[in-house]
């Protein structure tokens, strides 16, 4: 690893490029035309793109040096970082960086501009010594902590599109072990309200003779909750898409669901949970209950209750038809006299990329190149946006990254290891010049 890339680095990490409140704009965009800068630096092109008044979104490109018919290679990542508060719980300034133990210490150093900066660095290296083999586009947004949607905007318009996308926004399976995510779960976040009277009662007078909304909701929830084996109802359960054979088998390498569990102070939910982690995660439906609103800690029967519930989407589903599933079987499981209305509700599209598309075949080849293991083919429990809009799009999706499981990034003293650095800058380079394969495929 060049000591350029670490002094790169420190310098993005010093501006606060805070979009979850509290931030400067004037950062947001110094932030932005740091990525810019560098790309133009590279002999490419960038500008920065606001739309509907979002943050500032980084689009350049990087031309090939082997001529017009090389592949197109999309490359994603964010500038923008969470808030670093509380202050107090930091052992060094969030935005003074510094290494301690072979690691980065700063906020965004590991989400995501410690892991994005080496796929951005060896494309902009390769297209300064005249080596590049594909043409990159960069794409860098400001608002992926916030929940933007400046970046979903900008791609549902373009037209150009991409032979295949890099998203280094993930992590590793294991100190030792690089991963490529093929699946990402997708969301339906539903909130809404329980109302079983006109106003709140005493429980002294009414109760046991007035609906409450509590209890109503009760009712209600017992009809999608998962069973005592932590299955889903097959109502919910509509389109899930198979795991492939050479997913499962690179599932074996990966640590156990128990470990994963206790490390982050989890109870299993049911015996078997452990051994059943990474498949029910990546694979499965789970639905839980997020918030319960109502009434207080005196004598009161609740008039209404307000309730959000989530439910996280396998592969191959269908968030409009499962959110809709989902109100259905609420208000089926009411009692006579109180009523459901919906609050709101969000959803986004799960992906999955197959493990023999040739990008993730092309692009596995690299990782092994690059760390000298075969990378685990795992599916993520949560949900990445763009990476479900790249796939709408029709476009092959790799989702990498080094960061590792234990590794702080929301939270006080976030950091990334030099080691991951380094594997990000070596893997990326063989990812690119790996890529330019896609032409001949």
């Amino acid at each position: 690893m060049a000591d350029p890339l670490l002094d790169e680095l420190f310098d993005w990490l010093r501006i606060p490029s805070i979009s979850t409140g509290g931030g400067d704009p004037a950062d947001l965009a110094r932030a932005a035309e740091w990525a810019a800068a560098k790309v133009r630096d590279a002999g490419g092109e960038a500008e920065l793109v606001t739309i509907d008044g979002g943050n500032p979104l980084v689009v350049g490109e990087l031309r090939a040096s082997t001529g017009d018919d090389a592949p197109t290679v999309l490359i994603y990542g964010h500038y923008d970082v969470q808030g670093a508060e509380p202050l107090d719980l930091w052992t060094s300034p969030p935005f003074e960086p510094e290494v301690r133990d072979g690691r980065v210490f700063a906020r965004g150093a590991a989400d995501d501009k410690g892991n994005f900066l080496p796929l951005l660095h060896a494309a902009c290296e390769l297209a300064k010594a005249g080596e590049l083999p594909v043409h990159v586009r960069v794409a860098v947004e400001g608002e992926e902590e916030a929940g933007g949607e400046s970046i979903s905007a900008w791609l549902a318009a373009d037209e150009r599109g991409a032979d295949a996308a890099i998203v280094y926004d993930s992590g590793m399976a294991g100190p030792d072990l690089p991963a490529i995510t093929v699946g990402l779960r997708g969301v339906v976040l539903l909130t809404f309200d329980v109302r079983a009277a006109q106003r709140d009662l005493h429980s002294g007078m009414y109760g046991g003779s007035a609906l409450n909304s509590l209890h109503a909701l009760h009712r209600a929830l017992a009809q999608v909750l998962p069973d005592d084996a932590g299955r889903v109802r097959d109502e919910l359960r509509v389109g899930i898409a198979p795991v492939a054979d050479a997913e499962r088998e690179s599932w074996k390498a990966l640590p156990s669901g128990d470990e994963a569990l206790a490390a982050a102070g989890a109870r299993p939910a049911y015996p078997g949970a452990g051994a059943e982690y990474v498949a029910r995660n990546g694979s499965e439906t789970a639905v839980d209950v997020d918030q319960i609103v109502a009434g207080d800690a005196r004598t009161v029967i609740p008039a209404v209750t307000r309730c959000t519930v989530s439910i996280r989407l396998a592969p191959g589903q269908d968030p409009q038809a499962m959110g809709d599933e989902l109100v259905r079987l609420l208000r089926a499981g009411l009692p006579d006299g109180a009523e459901l209305d919906v609050v709101s509700s969000h959803s986004a599209q799960p992906a999955l990329f197959g493990v023999d598309t040739p990008a993730i075949a092309l692009a596995a080849a690299a990782l092994e190149r690059a760390c000298g293991v075969a990378p685990a083919f795992v599916r993520s429990g949560g949900s990445i946006p763009i990476v479900a809009d790249f796939g709408a799009k029709g476009i092959p999706t790799i989702v990498t990254g080094f960061v590792l499981p234990d590794d702080p990034f929301h939270a006080p003293n976030e950091s990334f290891s030099l080691r991951g650095l380094e594997l990000g800058y070596h893997s990326a380079r063989e990812l690119l010049i790996g890529l330019a394969d896609l032409k001949s495929q």
